[in-house]
């Protein structure tokens, strides 16, 4: 029996994979760190924002759950900070889709392919930028760490709540893809076929790979080639060995 599966949904991060809004998301959590007292120039400054790069594409209050460890009234005010600079910043600038993302959307829609968008943001600020985008008609679901429980990425529940809401059959039929390692360790520990990571973010080919990614590609525009065929719909493709 063929161990392969067709891609049925697809899951998709945020910043860094289909929104070039990394340097809006870098000043946010540098301000949001400043607030409380950990300034540019400092060696804790440095080794904060070690601790966000490290940590992109985790729930932003877990980041600051690391900075600021046992004290959860500064991480709480700290991820306020964050939320109000990056909204500032999304109505100063708006926000920019990474090249060929609308083509990337309309292709695996039109092929029958669930989309999900799944980000580290809060419910607030994930409303704020789908706003921002007018994304509602491109995609089938959109999802923060609040809508699964709270546990964001590493872990796998919110992959798995996009199984869930969308009636997918099996998770072999999900692909994921993201710019993180913990976009690809949430991936393979949900059970995807096929976890994808971008260069166009923060991490390099060598983060990606141990996250667990089955493939690099150079950008989301190269996205629907893997799991598309022009003339078959839904490609099947192997599910990796684990």
């Amino acid at each position: 029996m063929s161990d392969v599966v067709p891609i049925k949904l697809a899951c998709l991060d945020l910043a860094g994979t289909t929104v070039g809004d990394i340097a809006m998301v870098e000043r946010a959590f540098a301000e949001a760190i400043a607030t409380q007292g950990i300034v540019p120039g400092t060696g804790a400054y440095a080794r904060a924002m070690v601790h966000v790069h490290r940590s992109r594409g985790c729930p932003k209050i877990d980041v600051f759950r690391g900075i600021f460890p046992d004290n959860e009234a500064q991480a709480q005010a700290a991820n306020l900070t964050f939320e109000r600079s990056y909204e500032g910043a999304l109505e100063r600038a708006g926000l920019i889709p990474m090249p060929g993302v609308l083509e990337v959307l309309e292709k695996l829609r039109g092929s029958g392919v669930k989309l999900a968008v799944i980000t580290g943001f809060s419910r607030a600020t994930l409303s704020r930028v789908l706003s921002v985008l007018s994304w509602d008609d491109r995609i089938d679901l959109a999802i923060c760490p609040e809508d699964a429980g709270g546990r964001g990425r590493p872990w796998p529940d919110m992959i798995l709540h996009a199984v869930l809401q969308l009636g997918i059959d099996d998770v072999r039929q999900v692909a994921v893809v993201g710019d993180s390692e913990s976009d690809m360790l949430s991936g393979r520990r949900a059970g995807a076929s096929v976890v994808v990571g971008v260069m166009t973010g923060v991490h390099s080919r060598e983060r990606l790979q141990k996250g667990g990614a089955t493939h690099i590609l150079d950008s989301i525009a190269d996205f629907p080639g893997l799991i598309l065929s022009d003339d078959l719909g839904p490609h099947h493709i192997p599910a990796p060995a684990r």
